[in-house]
């Protein structure tokens, strides 16, 4: 795939700003032939809805200035909805384990949460803050306006805070052991990874001879009828 195309589909996948660096180490190039691919994007995506923004080492996709009556339209229409169950699970996790990144909430749910994210930041009930820890990605936390439409004063006041804190360690690590299990587990021995045993395939061989048997007797049989005809 070109380079343009590249950035573009990793960008709208990602849906957070990245820098030139990680975009570097994703797809294997030079930072150099980065800004490059960049630049073509730039092209590329001029007259369409969609630009290219850039805030010092990061890039990242957004809409142009001209649909932003359109954008504002479907925000209120975005927001006049009632949340679904994705967004109420995703907003549990951030108000119980967070700040948390995005690739922990991904984890724990096991599906990509990229839009519901950007539907609750919309919303104003969560905010994206820098990753001291990670540079390349970004917390989640829970607004002072969730909390107070939570009616609690901190987060260690919500319903059964600990239990469930509890309760999502607890479901982490009995997932992470599962895959470390299946990932370290043992090869199939030769003689059952057809699940059959060997007397078991000796007997399917022995049939397997008998029915060619059979086909051969039958096939001589109409032979010799052939020949009497004649």
């Amino acid at each position: 795939m070109e380079l343009p195309k590249s950035l573009s589909a990793i960008l709208f996948y990602q849906a957070e700003p990245m820098t030139i660096k990680r975009l570097a180490g994703f797809l294997k190039r030079s930072e150099g032939e980065i800004r490059d691919g960049l630049l073509l994007l730039e092209d590329a995506l001029h007259g369409t809805g969609i630009r290219l923004i850039r805030n010092g080492d990061q890039v990242t996709l957004g809409t142009m200035p001209e649909a932003s009556a359109l954008i504002e339209t479907m925000t209120k229409e975005e927001l006049s909805r009632d949340l679904s169950k994705a967004s109420l699970e995703t907003l549990a996790i951030i108000l119980y384990k967070g700040p948390v990144t995005r690739s922990e909430i991904d984890y724990v749910r096991g599906v990509n949460s990229t839009f519901i994210l950007r539907n609750l930041l919309i919303r104003g009930l969560i905010e994206r803050v820098d990753n001291p820890a990670d540079q390349r990605s970004f917390l989640y936390k829970p607004t002072f306006q969730l909390l107070e439409y939570m009616g609690v004063s901190r987060v260690e006041d919500l319903p059964k805070h600990s239990e469930t804190i509890a309760a999502l360690t607890q479901f982490i690590s009995t997932k992470e052991e599962e895959e470390y299990r299946l990932e370290h587990a043992e090869g199939v021995p030769d003689d059952t990874a057809s699940g059959t045993t060997p007397e078991e395939e000796a007997d399917v061989e022995e049939t397997d001879e008998a029915g060619e048997n059979f086909d051969d007797e039958e096939l001589e049989e109409h032979r010799k009828k052939d020949q009497l005809e004649v």
